[in-house]
């Protein structure tokens, strides 16, 4: 019994250490901008509030793409993102965000089908591909780069790099854990 029990508090030990080291990783790969041009930035969408209003959070990503977008690193923008609870296509209200600031209708890509991560990443393949584009600048929270990255080479679209807004709050501590889990369940 005492052999099963320090068995048991060995591989918790090693789960710990596992995903604070992968943590680490993540979020230094997410906080990692290569300053890298590219054709298009692909923005993952994130909740619209009940009122139509954008989350704090989707505002962030969407102005990180405007800065891209201003600095000339990219030509164009996506913005991809799937019907909410609350009753909003994200896509549609994303590019409404996008031409309030400023950014010409005809330089954003609406997605309104990028349902999660990885309809987003098909969804964006499928675009470049159209329009004979080869590089991306994915644009989303730190700790969902390296799996978004990570999808994108899995379809074969390799030259991805990514943009973080400085933008963090409480909440990051779950995502970090539910990126964790999620980094792991696609490799099955």
């Amino acid at each position: 019994m005492k052999r099963a029990f320090t068995f048991i508090k060995w591989i918790f030990v090693i789960l710990i250490v596992w995903f604070l080291i992968h943590s680490i990783y993540i979020t230094i790969d997410g906080l990692t901008d290569k300053q890298a041009n590219a054709d298009v930035a692909i923005v993952l969408g994130n909740k619209v509030n009940e009122d139509g209003t954008l989350s704090e959070r989707l505002k962030a990503r969407l102005d990180k793409s405007i800065e891209l977008f201003n600095q000339k690193r990219v030509k164009l923008i996506i913005v991809s993102g799937g019907l909410g609870k609350e009753g909003f296509w994200e896509g549609k209200e994303m590019q409404e965000y996008l031409i309030n600031n400023k950014i010409p209708t005809e330089k954003i890509l609406v997605d309104n089908f990028g349902n999660d991560t990885e309809k987003t990443v098909e969804n964006s393949i499928r675009m470049m591909d159209s329009l004979n584009f080869k590089s991306a600048i994915s644009v989303s929270q730190y700790f969902h780069q390296t799996r978004t990255k990570k999808l994108f080479r899995k379809k074969g679209f390799e030259n991805i790099e990514s943009a973080s807004p400085d933008y963090f709050e409480l909440r990051d501590f779950y995502s970090i854990f539910r990126e964790f889990v999620a980094y792991y369940k696609e490799a099955i």
